[in-house]
């Protein structure tokens, strides 16, 4: 029980800061401007769970596979990489805004297929990969699975939340650059924590 809890919280955390004005959360405020705010919630959490069941697979292969100090050498560089992404910010094309406003059928289908095609390669399914090499077992791979799933739709609930609330007028500039710092954190923990596993 102590490592699914660890798992859950940890990735919970991890992804709730990764997607902090990510591609997908703009994408929930779009969507969230045609449909109502709970379908659309379904949606990405059919999609998010679907993603980040195979990221959460791939993760746990590759953390049965490797050995512990190149995973979390890798893991350290890979959230460096997403402090660094999450600074350069992300922003919906005008293709992707059009595709989100214009979307037929059902709010909960037309949202899943858009955010299961928006998380393919995106910074939040990559996290959920790396956090998966660091907790292996069942566990370990349910509390990623389920603490990632539920980080990202509590992100963009929130982010339609406070959109409608203030009218999309939100601190991106601000919220970009706390994000980055913690990613940035745990990569330096997870740097240091390898290294001294190294020199153990």
């Amino acid at each position: 029980m102590g490592i699914f809890l660890a798992a859950l919280a940890v990735s919970f955390a991890v992804i709730f800061v990764a997607e902090l004005g990510d591609k997908s959360q703009l994408m929930a405020l779009t969507f969230a401007t045609r449909y109502r705010a709970l379908p659309v919630l379904i949606g990405i959490t059919v999609a998010t769970a679907v993603v980040h069941a195979v990221s959460v697979g791939v993760g746990y292969l590759l953390g049965a596979s490797l050995p512990t100090f190149w995973i979390n050498i890798a893991a350290a560089v890979a959230f460096v990489g997403f402090g660094l992404w999450t600074l350069r910010g992300d922003e919906l094309t005008s293709d992707e805004q059009e595709k989100a406003r214009r979307s037929g059928g059902s709010a909960v289908l037309a949202a899943s297929v858009a955010f299961f095609l928006a998380e393919l390669g995106d910074k939040t399914m990559l996290a959920t990969i790396t956090l998966a090499t660091q907790y292996q077992g069942w566990g370990g791979v349910i509390g990623v699975w389920a603490g990632s799933t539920v980080g990202m739709v509590v992100a963009d609930a929130l982010a339609i939340v406070v959109g409608r609330l203030l009218g999309r007028n939100l601190p991106e500039k601000l919220i970009r650059i706390g994000a980055a710092v913690l990613f940035f954190v745990f990569g330096a923990w997870l740097a240091i924590e390898a290294l001294g596993a190294f020199g153990s």
